[in-house]
């Protein structure tokens, strides 16, 4: 009994669980948590948008650029509801 609540454990955390965060136009963009390596800021203003502040990378390899602050994301992904 007890490996099957592990497996099913390790199911659900593999799984990841959806945030919401906010790109370029206010065009809503939903990110499936386990799918996030790792936050930034943007080094520079020469390469993006002002009004991006955050940069999310992905175990894809690539990034999404989000208006949000590197703070808010980390407390999404830290806190979720």
């Amino acid at each position: 009994m007890t490996w099957i609540m592990f497996f099913i454990s390790v199911a659900v955390a593999a799984e990841g669980f959806w945030i919401s965060v906010t790109g370029l136009d206010n065009q809503s963009i939903e990110l499936n948590s386990s799918q996030i390596v790792s936050i930034r800021p943007p080094r520079g203003t020469d390469h993006f948008n002002n009004e991006i502040h955050c940069l999310v990378h992905t175990t894809d390899g690539k990034y999404i650029s989000v208006i949000e602050t590197c703070e808010v994301v980390h407390r999404l992904l830290t806190q979720p509801d």
